[in-house]
């Protein structure tokens, strides 16, 4: 089948990959005019995630790019380590960054999958007829939206957002800058009542990320003006002491500025016709629960296995994709939610009780308790063997894009 990809991040290509492998034929088509660099760091957890990594041949790979962060500490506002943030808890067994993940997946997929960058699908018809921003026009036999929190595909097929998508209370800025600290593979965080700020190493250690949260209610801003973003997050930040000022003159440099809220998006479905949702397009758990990417990797799998064993029969590939998959994503979702309060404390006595937590959890018994629920709720889903007996497609020749196929 010719099989067309909203997405160039995680979840499109990590499809892309095993739809080949299984003899089909993939496009994606990515709104960006190149592949996205930069973006927070993300995690691997539990033998499912690595799993999926090891029989797609790329888990040495991921590894090989890991950042290996060590210790991340709470500050005040003269720098003064105040309490360790234990990182058996909050990081997974690989963690990468989003970019660097990108770009392994892409020139795992770039042979065999076309890839158009800088468009993006205006409509799409019950017989699978698709149309483009520039005017292009093409038929495929399947369409998945792998385009994030807010999907285009999503928003053509299931209607808007605002009553799928469901706010947690925060937003999230990130960036690239310079590792002026000489932070060494650490972190540090600093908080005042609604407002957290951090810094950590990245690269091994040749350059660092900053990372805003704060909590809001949900906020009317055009997602595509970057530059009023940056206003926005100063005036949040403006007289928070620290190192927040030197923080913020750095953003205006950042090449890779991202801002968007902590969200869950809750669909009753993930299909409808021919068009089916994939990742956080279908069931974002937000940042706050660590399981996002993992998750896409896994459901990627999963969606390309049920497509390959139903042959043309795709409402009941549909079907059994969300079988397999509406627990764990479910399960996920919920290892996200009342995050907030401990991520970002929202009054003085907060903040104290949370550091005061941090100081004694190294002692309590309760630490591996934890622990354990966290890799329980990422190794929930058995992953069926879809039996991959054929190598990828041979690299598609591409036809004109503008002309109706």
């Amino acid at each position: 089948m010719d099989i067309l990809i909203s997405g160039a991040s995680v979840a499109g290509p990590a499809l892309a990959f095993w739809l080949t492998r299984h003899g089909h034929r993939a496009t994606i088509v990515e709104r960006a005019p190149a592949l996205r660099a930069g973006g927070y760091a993300v995690d691997f957890r539990g033998e499912a995630h690595l799993t999926v990594l090891r029989r797609m041949g790329l888990l040495d790979a991921v590894e090989r790019e890991r950042t290996r962060m060590g210790t991340t500490w709470n500050v005040n506002e003269a720098g003064r380590k105040l309490t360790r943030m234990p990182e058996d808890l909050f990081a997974g067994d690989v963690e990468i960054l989003r970019g660097d993940l990108a770009a392994i997946l892409h020139e795992a997929t770039r042979d065999d999958t076309e890839y158009v960058f800088g468009d993006s699908i205006t409509s799409i018809s019950e017989a699978g007829e698709v149309t483009f921003e520039s005017g292009a026009a093409r038929r495929f036999d399947l369409v998945i939206g792998a385009d994030g929190l807010h999907s285009n595909v999503r928003a053509l097929t299931f209607g808007p957002e605002r009553s799928l998508v469901h706010h947690l209370g925060l937003y999230c800025a990130v960036f690239t800058l310079d590792n002026y600290l000489g932070l060494d593979h650490s972190g540090l965080a600093y908080n005042v009542p609604g407002r957290t700020v951090g810094v950590y190493s990245a690269r091994h250690n040749a350059e660092a990320k900053a990372m805003f949260w704060f909590a809001s209610q949900p906020l009317d801003h055009d997602r595509r003006d970057v530059a009023a973003q940056r206003r926005l997050l100063a005036e949040v930040y403006a007289g928070v002491g620290w190192e927040t000022p030197r923080l913020l003159a750095a953003m205006a440099g950042a090449p890779d500025f991202y801002f968007d809220s902590a969200s869950q998006v809750r669909l009753d479905r993930w299909s409808q016709g021919r068009v089916a949702l994939l990742g956080d397009a279908a069931w974002c758990p937000s940042p706050l629960s660590g399981m996002g990417t993992g998750l896409a990797v896994v459901g990627a799998y999963v969606l390309a296995g049920e497509i390959a064993a139903a042959g043309a029969d795709h409402p009941a590939a549909f079907a059994r994709y969300e079988q397999v998959m509406r627990g764990y994503a479910t399960a996920c979702q919920k290892s996200g939610e009342g995050v907030s309060k401990f991520m970002v404390p929202d009054s003085k006595l907060m903040a104290w009780l949370v550091n005061q937590n941090y100081k004694l959890l190294p002692y309590m018994p309760w630490k591996k308790a934890i622990a354990r629920s966290v890799r329980k709720t990422a190794e929930a889903v058995s992953l069926p063997d879809y039996g991959v007996t054929r190598p990828a497609a041979r690299a598609p020749r591409p036809r004109p894009w503008g002309r109706a196929s």
